[in-house]
C-alpha cells in the first residue's frame, strides 16, 4: 500500500494544526485522533471532532481513510467538543437524583411542607405505591446504565450535564411535591383506576427493559457496527414489527400509567414533555435507520405504530 499523508486543520480558522506523514491507508479515524492526541496531549480523542468539511458531520470511530473520498493527501478539520464526561457517569448522576429528591418529599422533610407536616405518613395507600413505582423506575435505569446499556459514542460535553440534571432532578422534585402533599386526593376511580395504572405500568417497565436488552445484543463484544433490530422470541420485542423505537414507546407508557395511578396534572405535564423529547428523538433515529440500510422494514413508524 502507498502510505497517505493527512494535515489536519482548525474547522473555523483554517489554520494547520499539523502533518501526518506515512499513514497507513487502512488507518481509522480513530488511530489519527491517537496520533493528533500524541501531538496535543490535552485533546484526548473523546474531545475531538474530525470532519472532512468545516460545516459537516463528525468521522466515526471505525472509518477507514482509504475508503473516504481522499487522495494521498487528506485535509481534515478538527473542532474542540471541549471537557467530556462518560455516558454511564451522565447516567449515573441523572438517575440517582430524582431517586433521592422524591424520598425527601416522601418523608415530608421539615423545610419541605412545614413544621406541622414533618415525618407525617400520608392516609392514602396511592402515595405509598406511587412512592415504590418511581423509586423502581430509577433503581431499574441504574441497573440498566451499569449491566445493560452499551454506548455508541462514550462521552458527551460536560456543560451538558448541568442541563439534564436540572431536567430530571426538578421534575422529580415537582412530581414529589404534589403527589406527597397533604392536601394530595386520591384518583376518582379508586382501587381500580389504581390497579389498572400499576399493571400498565409493570408491563411497560418490562417492555422497556427487554427493549434494552435486545438493543445491547446487537452490539456484542463491543462491535459498534449499527445494525437493524428485529424481535426476538420475547413478546415485549415484538412491538419492532411496528415501531423503530419501542423503548420510548414503553418509556412514554410508563409514564401514562403513573399519571394515571396519581391523577396528578404535573405528572400529566411531565409525561406529555417526554412524549414531544422522545418522538423527536425516535423519529431521528428512525431517519438514520432509512438512511442506512435500504431493505429497513416498510412498515415500522418511529414511535407509535401506524400514526407517528
Amino acid at each position: 500500500f502507498v502510505s497517505c499523508q493527512v494535515e489536519i486543520l482548525d474547522w473555523k480558522t483554517k489554520k494547520q494544526l499539523c502533518f501526518l506523514d506515512k499513514v497507513e491507508p487502512n488507518a481509522t479515524i480513530r488511530d489519527i485522533r491517537l496520533m493528533f492526541h500524541r501531538l496535543y496531549p490535552r485533546w484526548y480523542p473523546a474531545r475531538q471532532s474530525i470532519k472532512l468539511d468545516p460545516k459537516g458531520k463528525s468521522l466515526r470511530d471505525e472509518e477507514i481513510l482509504q475508503h473516504l473520498p481522499v487522495g494521498t493527501t487528506a485535509t481534515l478539520y478538527f473542532k474542540d467538543l471541549g471537557p467530556q464526561i462518560g455516558w454511564t457517569t451522565v447516567f449515573l448522576i441523572e438517575y440517582t437524583g430524582p431517586l433521592f429528591i422524591y424520598f425527601l418529599f416522601y418523608f415530608r422533610m421539615p423545610f419541605v411542607y412545614g413544621l406541622d407536616e414533618r415525618f407525617t405518613s400520608s392516609p392514602h395507600p396511592v402515595v405509598n405505591l406511587a412512592c415504590i413505582c418511581h423509586s423502581f423506575h430509577y433503581i431499574k435505569r441504574l441497573i440498566e446504565t451499569v449491566f445493560v446499556h452499551r454506548f455508541s459514542h462514550g462521552t458527551m460535553p460536560l456543560r451538558n450535564i448541568v442541563k439534564n440534571c436540572l431536567y430530571y432532578w426538578g421534575f422529580a422534585a415537582w412530581l414529589a411535591y404534589y403527589i406527597n402533599h397533604p392536601l394530595y386526593t386520591p384518583p376518582s376511580y379508586g382501587k381500580k383506576q389504581i390497579n389498572f395504572a400499576v399493571i400498565m405500568f409493570l408491563l411497560c417497565e418490562a417492555g422497556n427493559f427487554s427493549i434494552h436488552v435486545a438493543l445491547s445484543d446487537l452490539q456484542r463484544n463491543g462491535s459498534k457496527t449499527r445494525k437493524i433490530p428485529y424481535p426476538t422470541k420475547n413478546p415485549f420485542t415484538w412491538l419492532f414489527f411496528f415501531v423503530s423505537c419501542p423503548n420510548y414507546t414503553y418509556e412514554v407508557g410508563t409514564w401514562i400509567s403513573f399519571t394515571i395511578m396519581t391523577q396528578c396534572v404535573p405528572v400529566g405535564l411531565f409525561t406529555l414533555l417526554c412524549f414531544i423529547q422522545m418522538t423527536i428523538w425516535a423519529k431521528d433515529k428512525h431517519c438514520t435507520y432509512l438512511r442506512e440500510f435500504k431493505d429497513y422494514p416498510s412498515l415500522r413508524m418511529p414511535i407509535i405504530p401506524f400514526l407517528l
